[in-house]
């Protein structure tokens, strides 16, 4: 990002805006939705800049702005001082350029309206529902979007947004001495299930509403913890004595630990359980192989630990996989075992969710798309074909000890269609077990390396020319070797394809996203 979007506290601090034509009116009316001290310097002024400085919505000096405005203690009835942020006109360049230098002497940040390479910031669209704002930027490149962006949002968010908000936030208090477990719980009751109703009823009593329903609904939760009574809440008279009906939580256990499916590296490939249990975690344990495009899709505050392992390098040890697994979900944090690929194959799944079921913790397991099924996709073939192969098997080339032995006569000559994970550096003995019990020299092969994201490659190859091929490819993300398959010849170069072993140079290497 160029531009880092965050939210500058106004009630306590001015605002200059230099110029006072029309292109700086709008963001006036924007600057007057905020507590700030507006002060405007302009010899002349719209009428509309002088209508707010009647009603005494901001300050307007009839000249241009000088240096010892600034650091001035009395430039209006009340301390303009502070200055935070300045908005400067564009139409006089002689005047926008001493802003500027005045504006760069005191580190204030100012922007240029309408002129992005000397603004030291950019006001991006707002959605306003006081106090919920979403802000929408594309950091000055495609401001029609945002605009479209910006109107997707208001037509899919309530107007009452921001009364649930300052409800919400009154009512705080009330549950803040609570455990964070049972918060979360009762917080999520309340935005999934009683709020949506209440804000449906669009009618002038909603707050009162609102109020009465987390009254109630905190009244009726049995909490399993120690924590005191709910204070008294006085519950507000409603229209037509309308009571809203409770729902009540069950006492509030420890969540499971989840057991989340990250998929190939693709984020379009996420379940939408996977995506429902990362935006909830609080904790989240992932593998190495995670793409930083899957990470960025959980909340900010969540705590991030790699336990990664790498073939033949560096590993976190699997006991401390399970005491961190242990030790967070204990806590009471809402934790994500996050496992590339799908979490079932080849990722120790039974291990860790047995180290947390022997500490008295539950687990979830949420499935997904493995490495083989994306290349397959991707390669626009199928893994089983009437004719072809009436059955797919899921193999790793090592374990724990080294590399692992097969039925390599079975695998050499069944015809089947076999996906062989962590299997690159494994490559020659591969080749040499499926030769030496039969294998067939072109039986077609393809490596699928780093499949589903942008640097994905396909190799083609036969099994002849496997060792020798994969060398000279060079590949170094994660690989899937798909043995009995190329892809469909409609995403090569169909005769180099067709005889490509034939030949004895290395198969098409091809990159896709």
């Amino acid at each position: 990002m160029q531009y880092f979007p965050i939210n500058i506290r106004c009630s306590d601090a001015t605002i200059i805006v230099v110029g006072g034509g029309e292109d700086v009116v709008a963001k006036i009316r924007l600057l007057l939705k905020t507590e700030a001290r507006i002060a405007v310097f302009a010899p002349k002024a719209d009428p509309a800049i002088a209508a707010w400085h009647d009603e005494g919505r901001l300050h307007h000096y009839p000249r241009q702005l000088a240096p010892q405005d600034l650091a001035a203690k009395d430039l209006a009835p009340k301390n303009y001082s502070n200055t935070r942020l300045a908005y400067i006109s564009g139409a006089d360049s002689s005047i926008r350029d001493q802003a500027i230098h005045m504006l760069d002497k005191h580190n204030i940040l100012y922007c240029v309206i309408d002129d992005l390479p000397r603004s030291r910031f950019i006001t991006p669209a707002i959605v306003d529902r006081d106090p919920v704002t979403i802000a929408i930027g594309t950091e000055g490149t495609a401001p029609v979007l945002v605009r479209r962006i910006k109107a997707m949002i208001e037509q899919n968010l309530s107007p009452h947004t921001g009364i649930l908000a300052a409800v919400s936030g009154q009512f705080r208090q009330y549950v803040a001495h609570f455990s964070g477990r049972f918060r979360r719980q009762f917080w999520g009751q309340i935005f999934d299930h009683i709020a949506p109703s209440v804000l449906a009823s669009a009618d002038d009593h909603i707050a009162g509403r609102l109020n009465a329903a987390m009254h109630t609904h905190l009244k009726t939760v049995k909490a399993s913890s120690n924590a005191p009574p709910p204070p008294h809440l006085d519950q507000p008279d409603l229209p037509n004595n309308n009571p809203l009906e409770p729902i009540a939580l069950e006492p509030v256990a420890l969540e499971p630990i989840a057991f989340v499916s990250a998929g190939p590296g693709d984020p379009d490939l996420l379940t939408v359980k996977a995506r429902t249990y990362l935006d909830q975690a609080e904790v989240i344990l992932h593998d190495r192989l995670v793409p930083p495009a899957i990470l960025e899709l959980a909340r900010r505050e969540a705590v991030m630990i790699e336990v990664g392992k790498t073939g033949y390098g560096a590993s976190t040890p699997q006991e401390d996989i399970h005491a961190l697994l242990i030790k967070h979900g204990a806590s009471g944090a809402n934790v994500v075992r996050l496992k590339s690929g799908d979490a079932g194959i080849f990722g120790r799944l039974d291990e860790e969710c047995s180290a947390c079921r022997n500490a008295g913790l539950s687990v979830v397991v949420i499935p997904g798309i493995t490495a083989a099924a994306a290349a397959a996709a991707n390669m626009k073939v199928s893994l089983t074909r009437r004719g072809r192969n009436s059955e797919w098997r899921l193999l790793t080339a090592r374990d724990m000890k080294g590399f692992v032995d097969h039925q390599w006569q079975d695998l050499a000559t069944s015809g089947a269609v076999s996906a062989i994970y962590m299997g690159l550096k494994a490559i020659p003995f591969l080749q040499g077990r499926l030769l030496m019990h039969g294998g067939d020299p072109a039986l077609p092969i393809t490596l699928a390396s780093q499949v589903s994201q942008p640097q994905q490659r396909f190799v083609t190859t036969r099994l002849g020319h496997l060792a020798d091929d994969s060398v000279k490819a060079q590949l170094t993300g994660p690989v899937v070797i798909m043995l009995g398959l190329h892809p469909d010849p409609s995403l090569e170069n169909q005769a180099h394809l067709a005889h490509r072993a034939k030949q004895g140079s290395i198969g098409k290497q091809r990159i896709s996203a």
